[in-house]
């Protein structure tokens, strides 16, 4: 069992930055592959980026170039780093965690934290 922990979300301006974090407990992080989630309001939730457990990164196409996923075997802890936000990148964002090492945009999660919001004004 994982347990996800989501920090750092808040409130920007439009071309601004943020920097989300996820504290994993429960397992051997570093054998799990990670993955970032939003959903707005209204609308499904969509993924955004997933890291392996080796650091292969994938992105959405909506992010490419904006978005860092990163993460830190030793502190268990997996990051996006956010820059040149958008008012359409406003919605509530999940860590998600895998039990395989390997993840791409299309794989399934078995693990979720409860979310942190982030909202960007225009």
């Amino acid at each position: 069992q994982v347990q996800l922990v989501e920090s750092g979300g808040g409130l920007v301006q439009a071309g601004g930055s943020l920097t989300l974090s996820c504290a994993a407990s429960g397992s051997i992080f570093s054998v799990h592959a990670m993955g970032w989630y939003r959903q707005a309001a209204g609308n499904e939730r969509d993924v955004v980026a997933t890291i392996t457990s080796g650091g292969r990164t994938n992105y959405a196409d909506s992010v490419k170039g904006r978005f860092t996923i990163s993460r830190d075997n030793t502190k268990h802890t997996v990051y996006l780093q956010m820059n040149s936000l958008k008012p359409e990148d406003t919605a509530v964002y999940y860590c998600a965690a895998r039990d395989l090492p390997t993840a791409t945009l299309m794989s399934s999660f078995d693990y979720w934290g409860q979310g942190t919001q982030v909202t960007v004004s225009s």
